[in-house]
């Protein structure tokens, strides 16, 4: 039992997922899931907006074999706040066939960066949804950056569409790689060639260092229909903005299975229809093969390439 009681309403993890039937290239990488807690071993952070059911690292390790990937890449999520240590645990274990994005403070020193390099991290997240998290100061992300970057590492931002306008010259102005999640959460109600996914397609034509994962088309979708029971096609309102930026950016896409949802309202997806779902936004192997292998292999295990 975890010692933490969860966010009323919260939806646990599908339990008993589907084994995919697209047949993942070999070494594919899930390039954004999560593990929290358990909540008895790395509680969640008292500044915490919600409080999720516990994912261990073996459940997720665990389903990395069950849905046929070689690797993942391990986001910091925020409800453990700047506490990465669920996340450098689950690095630990994973004997180099995972990789991490965390969370730090301006008072993060150099030996805990270099620490951490070892581990196996490779990138900080900067997260701008104002319902999850308490904004950190611009010039206080500003100078992790700037520390960050001779590591090697990149920075994964999280923001809402809406909000891009204003983060532009943020994003634009960082010294490192730049990976946006979830495409920038487009509101697909929208036309893809409409004016706030074309500012984002622009930001990618304009700035080759900005990159983008094509994933939670469960969290995106408004028409559905979900990843379960046996859907072969879900979500088809997503399908058309992560396609133009899979054929667009093809050296610049990742994606992952954001397992396990975190703060989903309506429904919990069953990852193997999940990634099923790639093969609608990347219907060719060679398409698959940039998005799952070599993209994810160049930014985090470049040293293998």
């Amino acid at each position: 039992m975890s010692a933490f009681t969860k966010t009323p309403g919260w939806l646990d993890w599908y339990a008993g997922p589907s084994r995919p039937r697209l047949q993942l290239p070999a070494g594919a990488v899930d390039a954004h899931c999560h593990v929290f807690g358990p909540g008895d071993r790395f509680p969640y952070a008292p500044e915490r907006k919600y409080t999720p059911c516990d994912a261990s690292r073996e459940q997720l390790l665990a389903l990395r074999d069950h849905l046929g990937f070689e690797r993942n890449v391990i986001v910091q999520a925020t409800c453990h706040g700047a506490d990465n240590s669920a996340l450098l645990d689950a690095l630990a274990h994973a004997q180099g066939r995972a990789r991490g994005v965390v969370t730090v403070r301006r008072s993060v020193t150099d030996d805990e960066l270099q620490r951490m390099h070892a581990l196996g991290v490779r990138g900080v997240r900067f997260n701008f949804v104002r319902r999850l998290v308490d904004f950190t100061p611009r010039d206080e992300l500003m100078e992790i950056a700037a520390r960050i970057q001779p590591l090697g590492w990149h920075v994964v931002v999280y923001f809402e569409a809406a909000d891009l306008a204003e983060l532009w010259d943020f994003f634009t102005t960082l010294p490192t790689p730049v990976v946006v999640d979830h495409m920038g959460r487009p509101d697909v109600r929208q036309p893809v060639d409409g004016p706030e996914f074309s500012r984002f397609v622009r930001l990618m034509d304009e700035h080759p260092h900005v990159w983008s994962k094509l994933s939670c088309p469960e969290r995106l979708s408004v028409a559905g229909p979900p990843a379960l029971n046996g859907e072969p096609r879900p979500y088809r309102d997503v399908v058309p903005f992560a396609r133009h930026l899979m054929e667009r950016f093809p050296h610049r896409v990742l994606w992952g299975t954001d397992w396990p949802h975190p703060n989903l309202k309506d429904h919990m997806p069953d990852d193997g229809l999940l990634v099923d779902f790639i093969e609608q936004i990347a219907p060719t192997p060679a398409q698959r093969q940039q998005l799952l292998v070599r993209n994810p292999m160049r930014l985090y295990w470049p040293e293998e390439r």
